[in-house]
C-alpha cells in the first residue's frame, strides 16, 4: 500500500508517495505561507489530492517544524513558524478524507535515515538535523522516542551557553544558536565587522549581505573568516554530540540537514571534537557520525512510513 509522506519547513512543503520499501514514487514542491497557519494546512490539502490523484493512499504522514504533542495531532508551538496550539492533524484529515498523523520534522527525518538510509542496521541512533536551527531524533531499539508529551529529542535547545545568544524559542544559549546555519552566519558576520581582511572572498561575493551561501562558498575559496566560521560550528557540533553521548550512549550518530550539503567543511573537524570530548574516552566504544544518505527526502520518507506504522 501506498502512503503520502509531507515535509513542512519554514519555506517550502514537498511531499511525495511512499511505498513500503522507502522509495518515492511520485513528489511535488510548493512553498509554505509561514505567516498564515491557517494556509499551511491548505497548502498540505493541496499536495495531498495532487499526489492522490489515480491512487489507493492508506494514510498521510506530515512531518512539521515544531513542537507536536504525545497524540501526534496538534502542534504545541513552533519556534519558526506562526503555529501555536495548531490542531493540524484535524484540518489536514478533514481537508483530505484520509487518516493523517502529525510528526516532528526530524522525528520523522530520524525515522526515515534509520530505516532506509544512513542508520541502516543500527540499534540506537541520534539523528541531528543541521538547517536554520538543529533538529533532533532518536531511534532506540527500533522504536522512534517520543518522550511522555512527544515533544523529546529538541537537542538543539540544550543550553550551552547561559546567557548567551537569544534563540526563537525565546531562551538564550541554545545548541542551535552556536552549531547551525544562522549560528555560521553570525559567526561569519562578527568576524567580518572585527576583521574584515580576514574576509576579502567572502565580501567580494556577498555584496554587502552575508547569507549561508556565500559562507559556503567563500570557504572553498579559502576565505580565512568563512573558514573560521564553519571551524567554530565543527567544534560546536562536535562538543554538542559528546554531550549527547554521556546521556544516551548511541551507537551511532547521523548529521543531516541544509548545512550538511557542505559536510567537507566541517564533519572531520567534529568527528575529531566529539572524540576528544567524550567522557571516558578510550575506556569506551565511539559511535560512528555518519552523514545522512537521503538528502532531502529523508523527511517525507520517514513521514510516509510512520503513516503506515500508525
Amino acid at each position: 500500500m501506498l502512503t503520502i509522506g509531507v515535509d513542512i519547513g519554514g519555506t517550502k512543503v514537498a511531499a511525495g508517495v511512499v511505498d513500503d520499501e522507502g522509495e518515492i514514487v511520485e513528489h511535488t514542491l510548493k512553498p509554505t505561507p509561514a505567516d498564515r497557519p491557517d494556509l499551511v494546512a491548505e497548502t498540505v490539502a493541496e499536495v495531498v489530492r495532487e499526489l492522490a490523484k489515480g491512487r489507493e493512499i492508506e494514510a498521510v504522514g506530515v512531518g512539521a517544524a515544531g513542537f507536536v504533542d504525545e497524540t501526534r495531532s496538534i502542534v504545541r508551538f513552533a519556534p519558526n513558524l506562526a503555529w501555536r496550539e495548531e490542531p493540524l492533524q484535524k484540518k489536514i484529515g478533514e481537508l483530505v478524507g484520509l487518516p493523517v498523523i502529525v510528526e516532528n520534522d526530524a522525528n520523522a527525518m530520524a525515522w526515515g535515515e534509520t530505516r532506509f538510509g544512513a542508520g541502516r542496521g543500527q540499534t540506537h541512533v541520534v539523528c541531528i538535523t543541521i538547517g536554520t536551527g538543529i533538529g533532533g531524533g532518536l531511534v532506540f531499539d527500533g522504536s522512534l522516542y517520543r518522550g511522555r508529551w512527544g515533544m523529546g529529542a529538541e537537542l538543539g535547545h540544550m543550553q550551552v551557553v547561559p546567557e548567551g545568544r537569544l534563540c526563537g524559542c525565546r531562551q538564550r544559549g541554545c545548541w542551535e544558536q552556536y552549531a547551525s546555519g544562522n549560528a555560521l552566519v553570525a559567526d561569519a558576520r562578527e568576524i567580518v565587522a572585527a576583521q574584515p581582511e580576514r574576509a576579502e572572498i567572502l565580501l567580494g561575493l556577498a555584496d554587502g549581505k552575508i547569507e549561508g551561501e556565500e559562507v559556503t562558498e567563500a570557504a572553498r575559496l579559502g576565505d580565512d573568516a568563512s573558514l573560521a566560521a564553519f571551524s567554530n560550528l565543527a567544534d560546536w557540533l562536535g562538543q554538542g554530540m559528546a554531550d549527547l553521548a554521556a546521556i544516551l550512549d548511541p551507537s551511532c550518530f547521523i548529521v543531516g540537514g541544509g548545512v550538511s550539503r557542505a559536510s567537507d567543511l566541517f564533519l572531520d573537524q567534529a568527528r575529531e571534537t566529539f572524540e576528544r570530548c567524550l567522557t571516558g574516552r578510550g575506556h569506551r566504544p565511539v559511535a560512528e557520525v555518519r552523514l545522512a544518505e537521503l538528502g532531502a527526502s529523508a523527511g517525507v520518507v520517514g513521514a510516509g512510513d510512520l503513516a503506515r506504522r500508525r
